[in-house]
């Protein structure tokens, strides 16, 4: 799935100085924008009948509804409900998404959230009870 959206990393915590020091440009205050590309792992037994663990546009339209539709042309930190006060970090945003998807999946299990900000910058998430 892909969507294109706007954020800044910015830790209100800490001043501007250390923000800038951290975060770099990614830290601009008129924000900045990814075309970002998210993928999605189910796992699981294939039904005996169809032979899908989930038919892919089910999933498809289950992360349409649950991030795309939520997320595409707009800016993370002010526009997205359950995104409010998290630092948008490509870490932090695929365990967001990881706990918006989970519980919506008719069939199979959720094995893991890659999110790609740019072609060489992706987090992956592997779930609350993956041991490193």
């Amino acid at each position: 799935m892909h969507f294109n959206a706007a954020h800044r990393l910015d830790n209100p915590r800490f001043d501007a100085t250390w923000n800038q020091r951290t975060y770099g440009v990614c830290n601009n205050p008129n924000w900045h924008g990814h075309n970002y590309v998210l993928e999605v792992s189910v796992r699981g037994q294939p039904d005996a009948k169809t032979g899908y663990v989930i038919d892919l546009g089910e999933l498809k339209a289950l992360l349409e509804a649950t991030i795309v539709s939520r997320c595409d042309h707009r800016n993370l930190n002010l526009d997205v409900d359950f995104l409010r006060g998290l630092i948008p970090s490509t870490e932090n945003l695929v365990i967001a998404f990881w706990n918006e998807i989970a519980p919506h999946l008719t069939a199979g299990k959720l094995h893991r959230v890659r999110l790609y900000e740019s072609e060489r910058n992706f987090a992956e998430y592997y779930g609350p009870d993956f041991a490193a």
